[in-house]
């Protein structure tokens, strides 16, 4: 086989299997999405965030019990609420210090355990997180480098990544999105660009004992030069991410 033949291969390949995925959100995932009680604002980004697809491949399902790792806005816990059913469960995790740094977080996190009767507001510090055990689902998006800003002890990551591992049911599942960082870059970027290379990511997963199941190249985008802050106009909502799975044995 010729070189062009084996790029137009997987060229086609590639192509394939983003057509995949885009048909192969489950129901209960898509009926989520079109869930009337998600603010206009945040269904108008579930094109460029794919949730769809991404919720599928971290195998959400009715019926489960979740967490939703430092819930920011609560973009990622409604829908959640909504694909897990009346007979799930969602922990929204927002840190005290978030709350703290700025008060709009504790408000969305109030917001959205009202309206979704299924949704367990959490709010202990990092240092003190006590997720709920049993856990099927442990997902964080664009937040794990957060656990490397400078104001947090230098155990913070390792302390949030041994909590949810005791917390997740055996075969239970960990994803983490990010921001890319260059790889090589250290720890830097997380406090200076919110960015985080994904090695550093998995190296500190595995070994709270995690074993590692795959990426997801959803979010990939190659216009991001990875060197820019992530709240910089130039890059903001266009970043180059990373979607990582793993899985407790």
């Amino acid at each position: 086989m010729t070189r062009k033949m084996v790029v137009t291969t997987f060229a086609v390949l590639a192509l394939s299997a983003g057509a995949a995925w885009a048909q192969s959100v489950p129901a209960p995932i898509a009926a989520a999405l079109k869930d009337p009680a998600r603010p206009a604002a945040e269904a108008s980004r579930d094109a460029v965030r794919k949730p769809g697809e991404l919720l599928a491949w971290a195998g959400v399902r009715p019926g489960q019990k979740v967490a939703d790792f430092v819930m920011g806005g609560g973009y990622f816990t409604r829908i959640l609420s909504a694909a897990v059913g009346p007979t799930g469960h969602v922990y929204a995790y927002q840190p005290a210090e978030f709350i703290q740094y700025q008060a709009s977080y504790g408000e969305s996190q109030k917001t959205v355990a009202a309206a979704y009767k299924n949704v367990t507001p959490l709010t202990a510090p990092f240092a003190a997180m006590d997720l709920p055990d049993g856990l099927d689902l442990v997902l964080t998006v664009q937040n794990y480098h957060d656990l490397h800003l400078k104001p947090f002890a230098k155990d913070t990551a390792a302390k949030a990544n041994a909590e949810i591992f005791k917390s997740l049911k055996r075969g239970g599942a960990y994803v983490i999105v990010d921001h890319t960082a260059k790889a090589g870059s250290g720890l830097e970027p997380a406090d200076t660009l919110h960015r985080i290379d994904p090695a550093i990511v998995r190296k500190e997963v595995e070994a709270a004992g995690f074993r590692y199941e795959g990426e997801l190249p959803l979010l990939k985008s190659s216009g991001d030069p990875l060197t820019a802050n992530v709240f910089d106009p130039s890059i903001r909502g266009k970043t180059d991410q990373f979607a990582l799975k793993f899985r407790k044995p």
